[in-house]
This record gives structure tokens, C-alpha cells and sequence, in this order.
């Protein structure tokens, strides 16, 4: 069975410290001198989303009542945000080949109201921060870089999240924890925030790690606990005010963290000859080149029908997403408060119809993509 977000492979070496991140006090000292590595003479600050990490990030960089440059192919998560501080976003479509924005349209679009630019590194592809360094200081705009998809990956020799004025991460998204969110600020700034417990909604989400717990709530979700209610938890808690990761999640992290750059160089190999052998296959794939590969993402071939393709996959037992299957220019509510013009953003259409993304593991070998690539060969012939 394979799956997209992050899994936990069970064995006899990891079975106690997994359980005893439910029992032991975080060792906050330690964890914050690990990050000290990645972020030298930087503030970080654990949340319990990453949404609440950019809330608090516009708040430290009084974006209020202001306008951001913003990709249009990102979760519309953002969007309740957005009205919250009423932040009018300007939209630039992204590059074909790259899923990241098209550098190019920020001048284009640039006006004395815009304050910030959002840069996410889309599915672990930094952008090519350099340029965009240079058009920031030039209008004077605050760069805040979205690293929800890139931990210990470098641009120019520099870790990704130290090149803005803050970087925010969603620690779940690359690591096996239920929940949790991350800032990185400059060092004179400190944030209060309440705690949070770990709830039912965090222990469905812990056994969503494990791959039959996974297939059992994919397969059977519109009935069992983890299908229909971990859903509306998660929907319920969009509207929550920013807290605290609780101690379950950071264990986890700091447990996980420590072979993250073993795990980095193994799937970026995986993910470099996963991508030539779908490229045999007529996928356009993401470029290669600074990739930590989060996500395995390619487009489908023009004649396939990305959505029953994904579909019959499951049927092998190989779980596939689309990740955002509403960009946020797609939402109906935001095209009305924006009066947004589609026929501007074709690649992110284009995009948003054809991704696909696949399993991609650090536990995974050689053997297991080569089955995903038997079953797609299967299906398309």
C-alpha cells in the first residue's frame, strides 16, 4: 500500500520511542539548538498549524489592511485569512514547468499598496530566491517564504526559510506528526500562545501515519471514524485561533528530525529516477534541479483523464492526490470578492486539471517505484 502524506514504518527499533513520545516531556532545549543549525540567530516558534503560523506572521509584519503578492496555485486555506486581516491578494500565475510563480509577473503587477510577496516552494522546488531577493528590495517588499513543503533543503548554499522576513512550515506535511506548524522570525521577537491538548482529531490523524489504518479510512472513510469525522474536525478547527503544538506532535518531530537528512539525499534519489521513469511514460515532471521532492508531482499526459486515472490507481492499492484540488483562484468565493479575470492564470488551470501526485516515501526503495510504475504502465496500455 502507498500513500502520499507522511507514513511511519514500524519496527523493533522504533517501536519504543515512537510510544514514548506520548509519555515524555519535550526536550525543547535540545530541539532548539538542532534548529539553530538550519536557523542561525533565529526566533522559532511552534504552532499547531501552519495556518496559524502565517496569521501570526502577518501580524508580526503588520501586512494588515494591506495588499500581498501571492501565487495562484496555493491551498485556499489562505482565503479566511486573507479577510480576516484584510489583505487584498494580487495574484501571479505560476510556471509551467515549475509549479512556483512566474517571477517575471511581479513587476508587471507591483503597485505602491503591495507590502509583501508570499513565495511557497511548491511540493519541495525552491524558487530562485536570488532574483526574487532583488525585485523584494527594489519595491521594498517583505518576503515571506512558505516552507510547508521544504524542510533542510538549500538554495545557494542557504537553507530554505532564511532568505525573507519570516518562513512558516507545516511540519505534518513532511513529517510523521498529527499536527503542528513552525515560524522562523527574526530573534528579538516572541509570541504568547495557549496551549493545545492532544485530541481525538490528533490521534486519527496519528494512525493515518500507519498504512492500514490509511487504507482503512481511504477505502472505507465516508462510514468509519477516520473518513466523515476527521474531516469535519479539521474543517471546524480552520476557524480556531493560533495555539500551541502539544508535546505528542513536537516529540514526534524531534524524533523524526534526527535522520531527516539521510532520509532527504535517499528520496532524492527515489524521486530523480521516479521521475525518468515517468517521463518514459509521456508525464511532464516538476523540474528536478533543487528539489527535495515533498511530493512526487507530475502532470498527465494530455490524452489521460487525470481524475480516473487516480481513481483506478487506488484499486492497486496506490493512493495518489492532487493535493489542492481548489486552488485558491478556483474557490467561487474568492473569483467574486476579487473579481478575478481566469483567462490570466492558463498555467495554473492547465496545473490545477492535469497534477497528480504520487507516493514517495523515505522507507521506500527501488523496488516500490518500480511497482508504481508497473501498475501505471498497466493502466495506460
Amino acid at each position: 500500500m502507498y500513500f502520499v502524506h507522511p507514513q511511519i514504518k514500524l519496527n523493533t527499533k522504533n517501536l519504543k520511542p515512537i510510544f514514548n513520545c506520548f509519555l515524555k516531556t519535550p526536550d525543547l532545549e535540545s530541539l532548539e539548538d538542532k534548529l539553530a543549525f538550519y536557523f542561525p540567530n533565529k526566533k522559532i516558534i511552534f504552532t499547531d498549524m501552519g495556518r496559524s503560523a502565517f496569521q501570526i506572521i502577518v501580524e508580526k509584519l503588520n501586512l494588515r489592511n494591506t495588499q500581498m503578492l501571492v501565487p495562484a496555485y496555493i491551498c485556499d486555506i489562505f482565503f479566511p485569512i486573507f479577510k480576516k486581516y484584510n489583505i487584498q491578494p494580487i495574484f501571479l500565475d505560476i510556471n509551467i514547468k515549475t509549479f512556483n510563480i512566474k517571477i517575471e509577473e511581479i513587476e508587471q503587477k507591483i503597485n505602491p499598496a503591495i507590502k509583501s510577496i508570499l513565495i511557497p516552494h511548491i511540493y519541495g522546488l525552491s524558487n530562485d530566491m536570488e532574483k526574487i531577493s532583488l525585485l523584494a528590495q527594489k519595491y521594498n517588499l517583505k518576503i515571506i517564504e512558505d516552507c510547508a513543503h521544504s524542510f533542510d533543503h538549500k538554495y545557494n548554499n542557504k537553507y530554505l526559510g532564511n532568505f525573507g522576513d519570516a518562513a512558516l512550515f507545516s511540519l505534518y506535511k513532511i513529517f510523521p506528526t498529527c499536527r503542528g506548524g513552525m515560524i522562523v522570525l527574526p530573534v528579538q521577537n516572541t509570541v504568547d500562545l495557549p496551549k493545545t491538548r492532544f485530541s481525538s482529531r490528533d490521534f486519527i490523524s496519528f494512525l493515518n501515519c500507519f498504512s492500514l489504518f490509511a487504507f482503512l479510512f481511504k477505502s472505507f472513510g465516508s462510514s468509519a471514524v477516520g473518513g466523515s469525522t476527521a474531516q469535519k474536525m479539521i474543517k471546524k478547527e480552520k476557524s480556531f485561533q493560533p495555539s500551541r503544538i502539544n508535546k505528542v506532535s513536537l516529540n514526534l518531530f524531534q524524533y523524526f528530525l534526527e535522520n531527516e537528512q539521510k532520509n532527504l539525499e535517499k528520496r532524492i534519489k527515489l524521486g530523480l529516477f521516479f521521475q525518468n521513469e515517468l517521463k518514459k511514460l509521456g508525464f511532464e515532471i516538476q523540474n528536478s534541479q533543487n528539489n527535495s521532492f515533498c511530493y512526487l508531482s507530475a502532470l498527465v499526459p494530455e490524452n489521460l483523464n487525470r481524475d480516473v486515472l487516480v481513481k483506478k490507481l487506488r484499486k492497486y492499492k496506490i493512493f495518489c492526490t492532487r493535493i489542492w484540488h481548489t486552488p485558491i483562484i478556483l474557490n467561487p468565493e474568492v473569483q467574486k470578492k476579487y473579481n478575478l479575470n481566469l483567462a490570466e492564470f492558463p498555467n495554473t488551470i492547465e496545473i490545477a486539471q492535469r497534477i497528480i501526485n504520487f507516493p514517495l516515501q523515505s522507507h521506500y526503495n527501488k523496488k516500490d517505484i518500480e511497482n508504481i510504475i508497473n501498475k501505471l504502465k498497466l493502466l495506460i496500455n
